[in-house]
C-alpha cells in the first residue's frame, strides 16, 4: 500500500497508510469511453491544482488537517484489457476494505466504479448506492460490451438487486433504460429534489456515493467526456453533499469523469478539486 515517492499528494492528505482512516486514490482508466476520452488524466491535473484550495471547508466547517487521510497515488492500469483493469481495481479496493479503510476513488471513466462498489458490497452486504449523474448508465451492453461506462450501474445492479440504487439528476439515456429503472431503481430525473428524503431513509445503512461530474451543467463543468446540457448548478451539488452529513455509515465514495484537457481555463479541475475536498470531509465525519 506504499505509494511511489515521486507521487504528489492531494492537499491535506499527507498521513501514512497505517495511521489513516481514509484512503484517496486515482484510477487513470478511460478504455471504454464512447465520446471524448481523457479522464485518465484527471488526477494529474487535480493533485497540483488542489493547492489552490484551503484544507478548511466553510460549508462543512471541517478541516482536512484534522483527519488522517492517505493519498495512495494512482493505480497502474493495463492498456487494452478492460477485464484485467477491473480485476486490478477490485483486488486493490478489497485490500482497503479488509483493512477497514474508508476510501474516496477518483476516476477515470465511470466504469471504474463497478469494481470499487463490488468490493464495498462484499464487505457490506446491505450496501446501498446513491448515484448522482447526467446519464442512466443502465444499458445491459453498449456496442456489444457489457463492461462499459454506459452500463456501470446495470452491472452493479447484478449483485445489489432491486431497492438498493438511488439515482438523481439523470437527464440522458435510452427509453429502455428509463423504463427499466421504473422496475429496478429509484430514479429522479433532472433534479435532486428528493435526495434529502432518501438520505433520511438510508441514514443507518451502509452507503456508497458515486458522483459523475457531468451531472453539473456544461456551463459549470465543460471538462468532461460526455457533456449534457440542462444540468444542476454547483450550489445544488454542494447542498446535496450537505445532506450526506446526516448519513451515519458512508463506507466509500467516488468522483469520476473529469477530462481536464477540454477546459483549458482550469475551472472544471477547480470544481473537481473542491468536490473531492468536500467528499473527503464527508467520509471523515
Amino acid at each position: 500500500m506504499n505509494k511511489p515517492l515521486n507521487v504528489s499528494t492531494f492537499i491535506g492528505c499527507e498521513s501514512d497508510y497505517s495511521n489513516s482512516e481514509i484512503v484517496l486514490f486515482g484510477i487513470p482508466f478511460d478504455g471504454t469511453t464512447s465520446f471524448r476520452p481523457g479522464t485518465r488524466f484527471a488526477m494529474q491535473a487535480i493533485r497540483p491544482d488542489s493547492y489552490g484550495l484551503e484544507t478548511y471547508s466553510a460549508y462543512l466547517k471541517k478541516d482536512l488537517e484534522n483527519s488522517a487521510i492517505y493519498d495512495g497515488g494512482d493505480l497502474e492500469m493495463p492498456l487494452g484489457n478492460t477485464q484485467k483493469a477491473m480485476d486490478t481495481i477490485l483486488e486493490y479496493t478489497r485490500g482497503l476494505v479488509q483493512d477497514n479503510k474508508k476510501f474516496l476513488m477518483v476516476g477515470g471513466e465511470h466504469l471504474v466504479s463497478f469494481p470499487t462498489i463490488q468490493a464495498a458490497y462484499e464487505q457490506y452486504p446491505d450496501l446501498h448506492v446513491i448515484h448522482i449523474d447526467a446519464h442512466t448508465d443502465l444499458r445491459d451492453e453498449f456496442l456489444g460490451e457489457k463492461l462499459s461506462h454506459a452500463a456501470v450501474i446495470r452491472r452493479c445492479h447484478n449483485f445489489l438487486g432491486d431497492g438498493r440504487i438511488f439515482q438523481f439528476g439523470i437527464r440522458s439515456g435510452t427509453e429502455q433504460e428509463f423504463e427499466w429503472a421504473k422496475e429496478h431503481t429509484y430514479l429522479e430525473p433532472f433534479y435532486l429534489n428528493t435526495l434529502k428524503d432518501i438520505v433520511e431513509k438510508l441514514r443507518d445503512v451502509p452507503v456508497y456515493i458515486t458522483i459523475d461530474l457531468d451531472v453539473l451543467d456544461p456551463s459549470v463543468l465543460p471538462g468532461t467526456g460526455t457533456p449534457e446540457p440542462g444540468g444542476i448548478t454547483y450550489r445544488e451539488l454542494l447542498e446535496a453533499i450537505g445532506h450526506f452529513q446526516t448519513l451515519n455509515n458512508i463506507v466509500a465514495a467516488d468522483v469520476v469523469e473529469l477530462s481536464p484537457q477540454y477546459d483549458p481555463s482550469g475551472a472544471s479541475t477547480a470544481v473537481a478539486c473542491k468536490t473531492i475536498r468536500e467528499m473527503l470531509l464527508t467520509l471523515a465525519k
